[in-house]
């Protein structure tokens, strides 16, 4: 069993102020969950916490069953893949693939055997003898993610591990790390701040802010059902229109419509960029920018002075304005000051 459990985690480095703030956390064995979030939340820390590179404020770390607070990184049996690759430069892809097992003194045999056996499953067999700077960004990360799997470690850790590659390959390795996952059937802490590969990659998605978990559960939890206004925007295209609500109704853009919300005053409503052509009200508007994106166009505009946006398909029509259905199955409603959903 491969499981992490975190509990009450809190990382400080001044005393005053928690990076990390009471995090309470339970990763399945052969669970691979995202930690997702934007820059400063938290997320990247949690990783070395993990793995003990930095020491907890308080709290605990278990790993497969095992406090492992007081226990040094290379006795954890955890692989940590960075987003830098730090790969040896003055070594061989043999080598830096091979050097995690010559620092533990497994025969030269077995190192050589598990070396090729990974640099098959990686497709790295012909770029064995190259240095780092012969290969190409997904080459090397390939070589980051090869030294991590001959160990057999229980944990994989990943630190935004393609951020620095080109869009396609991106999306190629994305498939790649998520096959590897599936063969492996080892637990998976994989870290990023882009929204698609926390919804494409993840058995469960945990959304970060401040150190604080906003929500954790499936990428159809998440996308499906935000628990706040923070996580519905960051997770997908939403729309956030300030409203009114009187007896039930109120007005976008002069259009009345109703709620069986048992809701009154300000609230904010939100509505997926997607879902704006998907209700049986019209509400005309003026286009402020058009965005093309190949496959649909990303119109721009205003709704009650909120700025928006709708993913609108190619042959749809229109001009200086834009005319949009929605209704309220679509919308979520939430308390303008809490941020929380209603």
């Amino acid at each position: 069993m491969s499981s992490v459990v975190l509990k009450n985690l809190v990382k400080s480095y001044d005393g005053k102020k928690n990076i990390i703030d009471d995090i309470n956390l339970e990763i399945k064995d052969k669970e691979f969950i995202v930690l997702v979030g934007s820059s400063g939340c938290g997320k990247s820390t949690i990783l070395r916490l993990i793995s003990g590179l930095e020491d907890i404020t308080s709290g605990s770390i278990i790993i497969d069953g095992n406090v492992v607070n007081n226990v040094h990184p290379k006795d954890r049996d955890i692989a940590f893949v960075f987003q830098s690759y730090a790969l040896y430069p003055h070594m061989s892809v043999y080598d830096n693939i091979a050097f995690g097992l010559k620092m533990r003194k497994f025969d030269k045999k077995y190192i050589d055997k598990k070396v090729h056996d990974v640099a098959k499953s990686l497709n790295l067999e012909d770029l064995l003898n190259r240095k780092p700077r012969q290969l190409s960004g997904g080459q090397r990360q390939r070589v980051a993610l090869g030294r991590a799997i001959v160990r057999n470690p229980k944990v994989f850790l990943m630190d935004e591990p393609l951020s620095n590659l080109d869009a396609n390959l991106r999306v190629q390795m994305r498939s790649e790390i998520k096959k590897l996952h599936n063969e492996l059937q080892t637990t998976f802490i994989y870290v990023t701040h882009d929204q698609t590969e926390a919804l494409t990659m993840g058995d469960r998605i945990v959304v970060l802010d401040k150190g604080k978990i906003q929500q954790a559960g499936t990428p159809e939890e998440i996308y499906n059902h935000p628990k706040n206004r923070f996580v519905a925007g960051f997770i997908g295209q939403m729309n956030f229109i300030d409203v009114n609500v009187n007896n039930h109704k109120f007005l976008i853009e002069n259009v009345e419509f109703e709620t069986d919300k048992n809701i009154s005053g300000s609230v904010t409503v939100a509505i997926r960029a997607e879902k704006m052509l998907s209700g049986d009200k019209s509400v005309t508007v003026p286009v402020d920018i058009v965005e093309m994106t190949g496959g649909e166009r990303i119109v721009y505009f205003y709704l009650n002075g909120n700025k928006c946006t709708a993913r609108l398909p190619l042959d749809y029509k229109f001009e200086s304005s834009v005319t949009l259905r929605i209704n309220t199955e679509n919308m979520y409603f939430f308390n303008k000051d809490s941020g929380e959903i209603i």
